[in-house]
């Protein structure tokens, strides 16, 4: 995992925050170790894993842009406009981000036993890694690590979308704007695991300066892993 302290270089808490936003929900497969278990989430791992998703500056920043977007735009026009408008917009965003991790990372993966998180394939051709990430949309894993159908990210989707429209008065209601939706919500779920996929080649391309991990803490996640 790349973690916040291993960032030593210009916008130290910027650049870590977002690394570990993508890392914490990427499974680092060990090809070099055939055999090896991944440690597997509990219930209450789920749900912790929903609460640092839900507050996590990344996802803060991802609603306050989500939020001027919509003023300017003028999405959902009964908010209004001004300091009020965008509170309001400012919520009913978080909201959007908050419902969506809890039915996608803790509450259906707990009722289907899934693992929420990406399986970085990291090795074999450009092209075969962007089909892994398009894969799991429909593919994911069990908590044993058995492949199944990503019933998270289906029913998750689907679930955030129908709440939204309790608290987005301004939504246009039916099944076209829902699948428009839900649509929208897959295309974003695709490029962070985009992103989840190449983080290690692009940290590296961009020569952002990242600690190797010292070789007592690679044994300790290789024991980890067992």
């Amino acid at each position: 995992m790349v973690r916040i302290q291993d960032y030593n270089g210009p916008f130290e808490k910027a650049i870590g925050f977002f690394s570990g936003n993508l890392e914490r929900k990427t499974v680092h497969s060990p090809h070099y170790k055939p055999g090896v278990l991944l440690c597997s989430l509990g219930i209450k791992d789920k749900f912790i894993l929903f609460l640092r998703d839900s507050y996590d500056p990344a996802t803060m920043f991802s609603v306050a842009i989500n939020a001027g977007l919509s003023q300017a735009d003028d999405g959902d026009p009964t908010f209004g406009q001004g300091m009020s408008g965008y509170g309001k917009r400012f919520a009913a965003s978080y909201a959007d981000e908050a419902s969506g991790r809890f039915f996608k990372d803790f509450m259906y993966p707990s009722i289907f036993h899934e693992d929420p998180r990406y399986y970085r394939l990291a090795h074999g051709r450009t092209g075969k890694r962007f089909l892994h990430v398009a894969e799991h949309l429909v593919v994911a894993h069990r908590d044993n690590g058995d492949r199944m159908f990503n019933f998270s990210e289906w029913l998750g989707t689907s679930s955030g979308v129908m709440l939204s429209n309790l608290y987005h008065p301004g939504n246009k209601r039916g099944f076209a704007p829902a699948a428009e939706n839900v649509g929208i919500s897959f295309a974003s779920d695709v490029g962070f695991d985009t992103l989840r996929e190449f983080w290690p080649e692009i940290s590296r391309k961009l020569k952002l300066p990242f600690r190797e991990a010292p070789e007592s803490d690679k044994s300790i996640i290789d024991d980890e892993a067992r």
